[in-house]
C-alpha cells in the first residue's frame, strides 16, 4: 500500500476526544489531524514523539491531516486503523499470506451473523467460504505485540460469530495486522480484556484460524510481509 502524497514529519504535542491530535510539524506550524485509532494506544502517546500525517486529499474536509505513524523505541509504529483490511487484501492476492490464498473473490463487507459485516469474505466454488476479520495491532510490551490495548466488546462478538460459521461448516481466520516490525511474536492482552482473550481462545480452539502478520513501515508505503509466532 503506498501513500498517495509524501507524508509530513512533526512532533506529537497531545491526543485528546480520541479521534483529535495536534502536531507541531516541523516547519512549526500546529496543525490538528484526525487519529482512527479508538484504543489506549499505550506507550504510543509520549509529549514530543516523532510522527507522520498524511495531507488529506479532499480539500473540502475539515481537519486537513491523517495521523498514520509515531517513532516508538526508534522504530515506526503505524496507527491508521482504517489500513489493515486494504493490507490484508493485498497480501492476500500476492500470495504473501499462504494460509488464504487459492480464492477466486474477494469481497469486502459482507454481512453475517446478528447485524455485523465481515471484513473479507473469501470465495470459490470448488471449497466453503472463508470469513476473514482484521484487527490492528500497535501495543508492544516486552517481547510481545498484543491485543487488544483496551476492552472490545465488538471484538468479543466478532469471535463469537466467527465460530458459528465454522459451526455452520465455513472457514474463519482472524488476522491480526503488526504496523510495526519489532517483534516476532503476538499473543493477547489478557489483563486489559480477559473476556476477549477468554473467548479468543474458546473459538480457536473451536476452528476459528488466527494469523499474526508485522509490516514494514516506510515513509512511501506499508507493506504486510512478515508471520509471527502466535503465543496464547
Amino acid at each position: 500500500m503506498k501513500f498517495e502524497n509524501p507524508l509530513v514529519t512533526g512532533k506529537l504535542i497531545k491526543r485528546y476526544k480520541r479521534f483529535l491530535t495536534d502536531v507541531m510539524l516541523d516547519s512549526g506550524e500546529v496543525v490538528t489531524a484526525h487519529c482512527t485509532s479508538t484504543g489506549a494506544m499505550l506507550g504510543l502517546l509520549n509529549e514530543g514523539a516523532r510522527v507522520w500525517l498524511s495531507p488529506a486529499t479532499n480539500p473540502e474536509r475539515k481537519l486537513k491531516y491523517t495521523w498514520e505513524m509515531v517513532e516508538s523505541d526508534g522504530v515506526k509504529v503505524g496507527v491508521n486503523t482504517s489500513h489493515p483490511n486494504n493490507l490484508t487484501q493485498e497480501a492476500i492476492e500476492a500470495d504473501l499470506i499462504p494460509e488464504l490464498t487459492g480464492y477466486a473473490k474477494i469481497r469486502r463487507e459482507v454481512k453475517y451473523g446478528t447485524n455485523s459485516r465481515i471484513d473479507l469474505l473469501l470465495q470459490d466454488g470448488a471449497k466453503p467460504d472463508c470469513y476473514v476479520e482484521v484487527k490492528n495491532v500497535h501495543l508492544r510490551r516486552g517481547v510481545l505485540v498484543e491485543f487488544p490495548d483496551a476492552v472490545t466488546e465488538r471484538g468479543a462478538k466478532h469471535l463469537r460469530e466467527m465460530a458459528e460459521m465454522v459451526a455452520q461448516g465455513y472457514r474463519a481466520a482472524m488476522v491480526y495486522v503488526v504496523q510495526r516490525d519489532d517483534c516476532d511474536r503476538f499473543s493477547l492482552a489478557k489483563d486489559i480484556d480477559p473476556v476477549y482473550a477468554a473467548t479468543a481462545a474458546h473459538v480457536f480452539a473451536a476452528g476459528v484460524e488466527a494469523y499474526a502478520y508485522a509490516c514494514d513501515m516506510q515513509d512511501d508505503g506499508i507493506r504486510l510481509y512478515r508471520n509471527l509466532t502466535i503465543d496464547l
